[in-house]
């Protein structure tokens, strides 16, 4: 295995998910619009002035890191194009990552003509776990042995309904987050739902995700299948439930809300490992 292309694929992946967190540090210090429009950082500048402070250079730093998350990418199709033998998934996984990485700049260019519309804020974090997805599948193909074992299809199924109910978690707290004060802005507007309600189905969902993860690690047991995908993802969610709660009834102090969105990226991690685990095996192809 090519340690350059390992490395760079961990990168990415470790890149993509750092770039959550400093956006998230964005809207958490109220820097969402201290560069307010897009793509300039001002209608005259495309670099942060003096007269915009401290949000200014937030806000300014965060879209210099997408062109270092860029840079990696591009590292990591590289090392993947000139592996031989060429693999074409990892190839095509690879592209993926990389053109998903401008397109949330994109939409991150959105949610500021937009003045923070907090929908298309949440678009921006659901297209960040899109390529979050990418770039793991992409390490984990780097990494992988071949299975040579079929895994039981009820074993299967309850991994995707384990992942599914892993996205629903996310969706749900990203609304919770529309509804909450930590707008990126002052001025910023929110969805207007009540936050205790949809707090409420955030964690009921959390409930049963843990519940179904629970169950995926019994299933995997008796199946002779590999329980530690499903252990640490247990372990992930219980950590991240912990800090939900705590944030929850502090008032959502800005670093347990910082720790929550790292938390939301790693529990979305842990579950597509988990899922990952139950893969077939992949059709020999005649030399």
């Amino acid at each position: 295995m090519d340690p350059w292309l390992r490395g760079f694929g961990l990168a990415s992946l470790v890149a993509n998910v750092g770039i959550v967190v400093t956006g998230g540090a964005v809207r958490l210090t109220k820097s969402g619009l201290g560069c307010p429009t897009w793509p300039r950082c001002t209608d005259e500048s495309y670099t942060t002035t003096p007269e915009m402070g401290v949000h200014g250079v937030i806000e300014f730093g965060n879209r210099l890191l997408t062109f270092v998350v860029i840079a990696i990418a591009i590292a990591a199709l590289i090392a993947a194009w000139l592996e031989r033998p060429r693999r074409r998934r990892l190839v095509t996984l690879g592209l993926v990552t990389l053109l998903g990485i401008p397109l949330q700049g994109v939409i991150g260019g959105i949610t500021v003509l937009t003045d923070l519309n907090p929908w298309v804020v949440g678009l921006h974090f659901m297209g960040s776990i899109f390529v979050i997805t990418t770039a793991y599948l992409f390490w984990r193909r780097v990494v992988d042995t071949p299975v040579t074992t079929t895994p039981p299809r009820p074993l299967r199924q309850l991994a995707w309904i384990t992942t599914l109910t892993g996205l629903a978690v996310v969706v749900a707290g990203v609304i919770v987050t529309g509804s909450g004060p930590h707008s990126g802005d002052g001025g910023a507007k929110r969805n207007h739902l009540d936050p205790e309600t949809v707090s409420q189905i955030h964690a009921d969902l959390v409930f049963l995700l843990i519940g179904l993860s629970v169950a995926l690690y019994f299933a995997a047991k008796i199946a002779g299948a590999p329980t530690r995908p499903a252990i640490i993802l247990i372990a992930v969610e219980l950590s991240q439930s912990v800090i939900g709660f705590v944030q929850y009834f502090t008032h959502l102090p800005v670093l347990l809300v910082g720790a929550h969105m790292l938390g939301a990226c790693l529990v979305w991690i842990a579950t597509l490992h988990a899922l990952h685990a139950t893969r077939r095996p992949e059709p020999t192809v005649p030399a």
